[in-house]
């Protein structure tokens, strides 16, 4: 009987263990992920914030801009200095907040439309391959003529050229367009003072600065950076972005 009564006392201590033991994994799998346990959150940590105090770059984007030309001033306005500091705010805007469809078939966001745009330091203009839309559109021209007003800088690559050429905000200064693009963007637009797209890659006359563009597009971003900074920061950021390793590829 005392060993029936123990056998009795075993499975009831093993029966009591094992709800234990599940009601403690329950317990332990249904728990939130304590503070020890985040996950990176790699979105937020690529975003950088809009700070007011900071020059801010405009990137202009619609339909069929050459993705390149964007890429271009971002990569370069991006990048921080050599100790992390956050230098300019670089914003895209387009008409809509809808997504734009580039020349190579990506789609980009804007970040800003042309009713919310803040105040921007400088506006690069880029192109796409056919400007008829662009340059009829105006809105766009519109846009470019107010943001002149504000603007310490104004860019244009490529084709971009036209939609400067447009609003008449350069009349009576220099600027170059995409090669071959010249003698037909000076018959258009007269009062500008259009140079030889065979034998100049970039110009600069005042405010105004311009590109044949596509990967000329990084002359006219680096150009203004080292203008927006120094030297010093340019190369590093030529640096930062191998630009010596593309120049001398070959070797």
């Amino acid at each position: 009987m005392k060993k029936f009564g123990a056998l009795i006392t075993i499975i009831f201590l093993t029966i009591l263990i094992s709800c234990n033991s599940n009601k403690s994994k329950t317990t332990t799998d249904n728990q939130p992920t304590t503070q020890n346990e985040k996950k990176t959150d790699t979105l937020t940590k690529h975003l950088k914030p809009f700070k007011k105090e900071l020059p801010t770059i405009g990137l202009l984007m619609y339909n069929g801009v050459l993705q390149s030309e964007v890429i271009a001033t971002s990569d370069v306005f991006s990048k921080p200095t050599e100790d992390g500091k956050q230098l300019f705010n670089v914003i895209s805007i387009a008409e809509t907040n809808s997504p734009i469809t580039t020349e190579e078939g990506m789609q980009f966001v804007p970040d800003y439309t042309f009713e919310n745009c803040p105040k921007l330091t400088a506006l690069f203009v880029p192109s796409a391959y056919d400007m008829y839309a662009q340059v009829h559109n105006e809105k766009i021209v519109n846009f470019i003529k107010e943001k002149n007003n504000e603007t310490k800088y104004v860019v244009s690559n490529c084709a971009g050229a036209q939609l400067i050429g447009e609003s008449g905000i350069a009349d009576g200064h220099k600027i170059v367009t995409w090669i071959g693009g010249g003698e037909q963007l000076q018959k258009d637009y007269p009062n500008l003072k259009v140079q030889d797209d065979n034998l100049v890659t970039f110009i600069e006359d005042g405010k105004f600065s311009s590109s044949n563009g596509n990967l000329a597009s990084y002359i006219s971003a680096l150009n203004l950076l080292e203008k927006m900074t120094s030297p010093e920061h340019r190369k590093f950021v030529e640096s930062y972005l191998y630009l010596d390793r593309l120049q001398n590829w070959k070797n």
